[in-house]
């Protein structure tokens, strides 16, 4: 083991102990189990933070087979974010622009999986700063679901954490978050691509439902 790769799993330990410290996360796992199989994690996206702290609450060994799915125009803008998005967090980064990608986003994602790894992934695709709970989804889960349709596909949901990481603040602000991770589901036999992401969006509101009415 190299003393870049040390660093880097140091690094990620501090990372998730801080992201536990400040935000006191409970995991709720809702009709799922934290086995160690391969799984592509979907969630609502509100904060930078978010994947941190699905990654946070997931138990040591999956976590280190779990791999954020984000953009390089982000974490490839200096030597820091490289480190944190490729050496810590092993990122599976992808260039969110048409127009300068070299290499197709879901295929990327595709192989992540075929090498063994899970995938955290944001299917609205861009932060929600609106007073939607929920954006559209992106068509991408849909993609990597018919092109690996043997691969769960569990919702996730954040609650409270776009308090805690305000946009435009740099200092977290502690409050209590909770993640609840939802029943598996797969892309069925037949099923188009407008009924399936309708169906996977209900799934993650349902999440959002079940935490309003605790």
């Amino acid at each position: 083991m190299t003393a870049n790769s040390v660093f880097a799993n140091v690094s990620a330990n501090v990372i998730a102990l801080f992201a536990r410290l400040v935000t006191a996360v409970r995991a709720i796992w809702d009709g799922v189990e934290p086995v160690p199989s391969k799984r592509v994690y979907f969630a609502n996206h509100t904060s930078n933070g978010d994947f941190v702290l699905i990654w946070a609450v997931l138990p040591p060994s999956i976590r280190r087979r779990t791999r954020p799915v984000a953009g390089s125009d982000y974490w490839l803008t200096s030597k820091l974010k490289t480190f944190i998005g490729r050496d810590v967090f092993n990122a599976v980064l992808i260039d969110r622009n048409p127009e300068s990608r070299e290499d197709d986003p879901i295929a990327q994602m595709a192989e992540a999986l075929d090498g063994g790894s899970s995938l955290i992934l944001f299917p609205e695709g861009t932060r929600n700063t609106g007073d939607d709970p929920l954006l559209p989804f992106k068509t991408g889960l849909y993609h990597l679901a018919s092109q690996r349709p043997d691969v769960d596909l569990v919702p996730v949901w954040i609650e409270n954490l776009n308090q805690v990481m305000p946009k435009g603040e740099i200092l977290p602000i502690p409050l209590i978050c909770t993640v609840r991770f939802g029943e598996a589901l797969r892309l069925e036999a037949g099923e188009i691509k407008d009924a399936f992401l309708e169906r996977s969006h209900a799934a993650l509101l349902a999440l959002k439902d079940c935490g309003d009415a605790a």
